[in-house]
């Protein structure tokens, strides 16, 4: 009987080994194809991007060609059948299943690419979720993965193809795991997410894609500077909600006035190049990483900096044009903490830090990934000021954000379940939700 009772625990033992043995093998497949295409892709993006900005800066006058720009890119998503679709629709993948269409990849890589060419104020981090999601959903599809790795699959592309641009891949797989289901982290995707994060990393340095680094030194710890970091995180999480505001009234504004999509990136490209005359420079156009690196890094930046970013990265998402909103988040983030840093007392690059994972913390509502992020970029010699800033950001900045379709499953102010997708209004007062399965 004793010897019976082994035999079957063993067994069990062995299926059980056999069982995550498979699961290894299948996640490790998975990252390994995931990170070296959307390292590949990521990669090509990124010099495209980097060729472009310089173009613009050696040829001025490629900024009148912006409206141009923004029909070839209307007519190209209505070519390939994309029209509509965006980062949010990754995220409903993930939250829901679905299908992503493999036709999103060239439409946003092309998009985006002619929305820098010409100047348009715009990020490359939403391309980065599109394309990485799409492949990786397909990755996931080609291995006949079924409904819930495919939502794995989708997170590790994002993961991928975000560190094959910014070179941070624990930011990366953690933000990708976090930004759709804000309070889910669903464990059991990081394993390939990272891994292909690294994959990707890896590929991407293969080529000689420099990560995405700042110097920064991080003052001594001292209670008083605790105190004005997490007053300046607070003011960053307000803007944090000024800026996602000013991008959602204003693509609600130019939709509903101007409904015909032709039309509007037409509308659009005008403003911006009527925006760049009125302000007599091409700082704000673009990404912006040139005013990033001198507001961290040299402490320079002008006044009026965030706030004509803002402006103007609204105008250029509103009309159609296409990018994302990380980076100008970063631009926002760094110029305003540059800017206000000193009033309180804090140095100007160190602020300009600080200021930069709170405004993207108070936008995405991920203050894990911010906090890695903030390492990556800046080195660990600040962390618990970034930490400190990022807790401080997230509560501040409401239930809004930069996507639609992401959900925010608890309260912000007590403990009680809400599930509520963000930019949904007031929600404190809302009847608690029932409790849904993670990733579903």
């Amino acid at each position: 009987m004793i010897l019976e009772n082994i035999k079957r625990d063993l067994r069990a033992r062995w299926k059980l080994t056999v069982l995550y043995a498979r699961a290894l093998g299948k996640w490790l497949l998975l990252a390994a194809a995931t990170g070296v295409s959307c390292g590949l892709v990521g990669t090509a993006f990124h010099m495209a991007v980097e060729y472009v900005t310089e173009l613009r800066g050696e040829f001025p006058w490629l900024l009148y060609l912006l409206p141009l720009a923004g029909l070839a890119i209307v007519g190209l998503y209505r070519l390939l059948g994309t029209e509509g679709q965006g980062t949010n629709d990754i995220f409903n993948e993930v939250h829901d299943g679905g299908n992503i269409s493999i036709l999103l990849v060239p439409a946003i890589f092309l998009g985006t690419v002619l929305t820098h060419l010409c100047g348009g104020s715009a990020g490359r981090e939403g391309a980065a979720l599109q394309m990485g999601g799409s492949l990786g959903y397909r990755v996931g599809r080609l291995f006949g993965f079924d409904e819930r790795d495919l939502r794995v699959a989708t997170t590790t592309g994002m993961a991928a193809f975000f560190t094959a641009l910014f070179g941070t891949p624990l930011a990366a797989a953690i933000f990708s795991i976090a930004v759709v289901s804000v309070d889910s982290f669903y464990h059991a995707a990081f394993f390939p997410a990272l891994i292909g994060a690294l994959e990707a990393y890896g590929v991407s340095r293969l080529f000689g894609v420099a990560p995405t680094r700042f110097a920064v030194e991080a003052p001594a710890l001292s209670a008083g500077l605790l105190v004005r970091a997490a007053v300046l995180a607070g003011l960053c999480g307000i803007l944090s909600v000024v800026f996602c505001g000013t991008i959602r009234l204003t693509e609600h504004q130019l939709h509903k006035r101007v409904p015909n999509p032709w039309l509007r990136v037409l509308a659009g490209g005008c403003a911006v190049i009527a925006l760049t005359w009125l302000w007599g420079t091409t700082d704000y156009n673009g990404a912006g990483m040139g005013v990033i690196a001198a507001a961290v890094e040299q402490g320079s930046v002008r006044p009026e900096a965030f706030l004509c970013k803002i402006i103007l990265t609204a105008v250029t998402l509103a009309a159609g044009f296409k990018g994302g909103e990380v980076v100008p988040s970063f631009f926002v983030g760094a110029a305003f903490g540059c800017f206000a840093g000193p009033l309180l007392g804090l140095p100007a690059g160190f602020a300009a830090a600080l200021g930069l994972v709170s405004v993207f913390c108070g936008a995405t509502n991920c203050p894990l990934a911010s906090i890695a992020l903030a390492i990556e970029l800046f080195g660990s010699g600040g962390l618990l000021y970034y930490a400190l800033a990022c807790c401080v950001s997230y509560v501040l900045s409401g239930y809004g954000g930069l996507y639609s379709s992401q959900t925010i499953l608890h309260s912000k102010l007590k403990g009680r379940y809400i599930n509520v997708h963000t930019n949904d209004g007031p929600v404190e007062t809302d009847v608690p939700a029932e409790p849904k399965e993670a990733l579903s």
